[in-house]
C-alpha cells in the first residue's frame, strides 16, 4: 500500500520545522513579555464544550471522534436507519478534536477559577482541527498561538492585544495592516437598518463581503430573508470609514454608539505610542464567530494574496456558558500556518537561525576522528551547534554530507592538523579555508 497523509495536514522537514519555530519562539518571546503565561488543554474535547459555540458553519467544521469499542451498539436506531447524521452522532461520538483554543480556555477558566488570579493573561500555542475544504493557506490540521486575557473589561488590553500583533509582525519583518472593528458596531448597523433580530445572518453575510462582494452579500441576506431596503441601508454604512460619520450615522442606536465609543478609546490608547504596522478602522470587519461581543481584530499581510493570518476579540458571555457569569475577556490568535506560508513566499526567514547547525567535522582517517571527536564536544560546550560524520569515509561523500546539511563550515582534519594542534577551517558559501587553534574556531563561530 502506498503510504499517504490525510488531505489538508503535512509532514515538516527538519528547514521547515526549524523556520516554524523561529515563528513560535518570536510570539512566546513577546508573549511572555507582555505578563502572559503557558497552559495547554487536551487535543480532545466534550462535543457539549464545543458545539453551539462557533457559529452554524462552524458546528459542521468539527472533527468527531467515535465512541471506544462497538460505538454501533448504543446507536440511536431510527436515525442509522433513516441514516439522519445530525441526530445519529451525539449516540456515537461524545468527543473532538478541537477547533480553536479559545472555547477551551473558557472551558478551562471555569475549572480551575478557584486555582488561578484575575485578571488571567494566557497564552497557548497547539494544533487545532478544522474539516474545512484544503487550499492555499487552508488546513485541516494547523497550529494556532492564542493569547488572552479574562477578568476585566478594560479596554486597556484591547490595546495591548493591539500592541502585541504590530511587535510580533515587527520582530518577524512582515508588513501587515492591523484592522479593528467592533461587534456593537455591527449590531448598530443591524438597528439601523431595522434588522436587529436578523444581526448573526447580516454578520455571516458581511464576512464574506471581501471574497464574495456586494452582489454576493445581497444574494447572501435575500436568501436569509433580509429584505432590499434593509441591505440597501446596510451596505450604506458599511461604506462610512471614519468614527466621527458614524457616530451621526448611529444616533438612534444606544449599542451602536457605544461600540464607537469603546473603538474611540482603543485607538486613544494606541496614540500614546506609535505603531510600527498600520493600524486601521475597517467597519466591514465581521469575524463569524458568535461569542464575540466587543471589539475584533484581523490582520492581513501586505504584498501578498492570502486570508488573514491573525484575528480576535472580545468575548463577554463565553465562560456563562458553562456556569460563570460575569466574566469578560478578550483575545487575539496569530495563524502560524499562513504566517509560514506568507514569510516563504517573500523570502523573511533568517539565513542562520540560532537553532541550524553550523560546523561538520570530516576526517581523513581513525585517529583523526578520534581528534575530531575531541574537539567536538568542546565546540558543543561553547555553545556551537556542530557534528562529525561518523567515518573517514572518501572526502567526497563527507563533503556531499555537508553540503546536504547545509553547513556555514566544514572543518577538517588529517594528519598535519593534528600536529599543529589546529584544524583546517572551511567557509562553505566563500571557498576559503584557514588553519585555526580551537579558541579562534570559537571566537569566529560563536
Amino acid at each position: 500500500m502506498k503510504p499517504g497523509i490525510p488531505k489538508g495536514t503535512r509532514d515538516f522537514s527538519p528547514e521547515e520545522v526549524i523556520k516554524r519555530n523561529y515563528i513560535f519562539d518570536t510570539i512566546r518571546e513577546v508573549f511572555v513579555r507582555y505578563g502572559y503565561q503557558p497552559i495547554e488543554t487536551p487535543t480532545m474535547e466534550n462535543l457539549s464544550t464545543l458545539t453551539g459555540k462557533y457559529g452554524e458553519e462552524g458546528d459542521q467544521l468539527l472533527f468527531k471522534v467515535l465512541n471506544n469499542g462497538d460505538f454501533l451498539s448504543k446507536a440511536n436506531g431510527e436515525a442509522l436507519e433513516n441514516r439522519d447524521s445530525a441526530a445519529l452522532i451525539s449516540s456515537i461520538s461524545k468527543r473532538g478534536l478541537r477547533y480553536d483554543l479559545t472555547v477551551p480556555f473558557a472551558r478551562y477558566v471555569v475549572m480551575h477559577q478557584n486555582d488561578i488570579a484575575f485578571p488571567f493573561k494566557r497564552y497557548q500555542i497547539q494544533p487545532v482541527w478544522r474539516a474545512d475544504r484544503p487550499q492555499k493557506g487552508r488546513y485541516q490540521e494547523f497550529y494556532q498561538c492564542d493569547v488572552d486575557v479574562v477578568g476585566s473589561d478594560s479596554l486597556v488590553y484591547e490595546a495591548e492585544l493591539v500592541q502585541i500583533y504590530d511587535e510580533v509582525f515587527s520582530k518577524l519583518k512582515l508588513d501587515v495592516a492591523i484592522k479593528v472593528n467592533n461587534r456593537k458596531v455591527l449590531a448598530g448597523i443591524a438597528e439601523v437598518a431595522g434588522i436587529g433580530d436578523r444581526f448573526m445572518e447580516m454578520t455571516i453575510a458581511i464576512d464574506k463581503l471581501d471574497k464574495i462582494g456586494e452582489d454576493g452579500v445581497r444574494r447572501e441576506m435575500n436568501k436569509r430573508s433580509i429584505s432590499d431596503e434593509a441591505v440597501d441601508k446596510v451596505l450604506e454604512v458599511l461604506k462610512i470609514d471614519n468614527l466621527a460619520d458614524l457616530r451621526t450615522a448611529f444616533a438612534e442606536t444606544a449599542t451602536g454608539l457605544k461600540g464607537v465609543e469603546e473603538l474611540e478609546t482603543v485607538f486613544d490608547y494606541l496614540g500614546l505610542d506609535s505603531t510600527q504596522n498600520e493600524v486601521q478602522f475597517d467597519i466591514t470587519l465581521a469575524r463569524g464567530l458568535n461569542y464575540y461581543t466587543g471589539c475584533i481584530f484581523e490582520v492581513k499581510a501586505k504584498g501578498v494574496n492570502m486570508g488573514s493570518i491573525g484575528g480576535g476579540g472580545r468575548y463577554d458571555d463565553l465562560t456563562s456558558v458553562f456556569g460563570m457569569s460575569g466574566t469578560s475577556g478578550v483575545g487575539v490568535s496569530f495563524g502560524a500556518e499562513r504566517i509560514f506560508d506568507v514569510m516563504e513566499e517573500l523570502n523573511l526567514f533568517p539565513k542562520d537561525d540560532a537553532s541550524t547547525l553550523k560546523l561538520v567535522f570530516v576526517t581523513f582517517d581513525q585517529e583523526a576522528l578520534r581528534y575530531a571527536f575531541g574537539w567536538l564536544n568542546k565546540l558543543r560546550a561553547a555553545g556551537i551547534n556542530a557534528e562529525l560524520y561518523p567515518e573517514p569515509a572518501k572526502m567526497k561523500k563527507q563533503m556531499k554530507y555537508a553540503n546536504a546539511r547545509k553547513v556555514s563550515y566544514v572543518a577538517i582534519v588529517g594528519s598535519e592538523e593534528m600536529t599543529q594542534e589546529k584544524i583546517a577551517l572551511k567557509n562553505m558559501e566563500t571557498g576559503e579555508q584557514e588553519k585555526l587553534s580551537l579558541e579562534e574556531v570559537i571566537a569566529k563561530l560563536s
